[in-house]
């Protein structure tokens, strides 16, 4: 069981527990490290989500959401098999899955649904996920 103090916030705690430095050495903590940094990109996007117009609220925003939770779901897999040929296959997937988002938030910038600030905040997100994807990817073709 993990003790906080109370003068500790609990954001801070997680934010500073072992999510923070990359290991090549264990594949399973590299899965791990994954999950926090997409659900702080899910976290941004809802809200980002939540600030678009009515309309497209409904339309692109109901369809990044789904591209979200695919990739979500897929990251889970990931986490769970112990195949290399399976491991491989499902970064594939998620890869594809970040790109789709890739897309999509730039289609948000383009058609002024968020601003520039937001755009690239978005893709910096995206592409620190996609270099830590790219690196797992890297270790489980050598290994």
């Amino acid at each position: 069981m993990i003790e906080i103090n109370n003068n500790t916030n609990i954001k801070d705690y997680i934010d500073s527990n072992r999510y923070n430095d990359i290991s090549k050495k264990d594949s399973k903590d590299l899965q791990l490290k994954l999950i926090p940094k997409i659900e702080q990109f899910v976290e941004h996007m809802y809200l980002v989500i939540l600030k678009l117009p009515r309309t497209e609220k409904f339309n692109i925003g109901q369809d990044f959401k789904s591209v979200m939770h695919r990739c979500l779901e897929h990251i889970i897999y990931l986490s769970l098999c112990n195949d290399r040929k399976e491991k491989l296959y499902y970064c594939s997937l998620i890869d594809s899955e970040f790109k789709i988002q890739r897309i999509y938030i730039r289609i948000m910038y383009k058609q002024r649904y968020i601003n520039e600030k937001k755009y690239l905040y978005c893709i910096s997100l995206l592409d620190e996920l996609g270099k830590m994807l790219g690196g797992y990817i890297k270790y489980a073709k050598n290994n």
